[in-house]
């Protein structure tokens, strides 16, 4: 199993904005950069909208950040766009034997280590900002 790539698509999106302002950013155009469906774009800049983190202009392919690269950060666009609550990044099997020593007390044990996996995850996130994405990515093009 995978975490969605919402987030991956979000991060590509932002970064299209900064380095794409000649070009009129519609879904269409977009989409044909991150190779998926105009469909999947449309709701994912209606996420960072609502983030405030862009804004739109109908119809004109017209996309601006709100805020400097500087000021967002990676685990901005993760909340953004994922739909995971603190404590909620990996699921839990349910229902489990309680007879037996493992399933009796597997889910508590576990808990607490995903937990600070989760946290562990965020910290980084918190600690990237599209300004380095940016970067990176005009390095990686020389």
């Amino acid at each position: 199993m995978k975490i969605s790539s919402r987030f991956t698509v979000a991060v590509h999106i932002l970064a299209l904005v900064k380095l794409e302002q000649s070009q009129p950013l519609t879904s269409s155009w977009i989409a044909s950069s991150v190779n998926t469906n105009a469909v999947v774009i449309r709701r994912l800049v209606s996420k960072l909208k609502q983030a405030n983190l862009i804004e739109t202009q109908q119809g004109s392919g017209g996309i601006q950040l709100l805020k400097p690269l500087t000021d967002i950060t990676l685990l901005d666009v993760y909340q953004a766009v994922e739909v995971v609550e603190e404590g909620e990044l990996f699921q839990m099997h349910e229902d489990t034997n309680m007879n037996c020593v493992v399933g009796a007390n597997i889910q508590s044990v576990l808990e607490i280590v995903l937990l600070r996996a989760q946290d562990a995850m965020e910290g980084v996130l918190a600690n990237v900002t599209m300004e380095d994405i940016v970067s990176g990515i005009l390095q990686q093009n020389g």
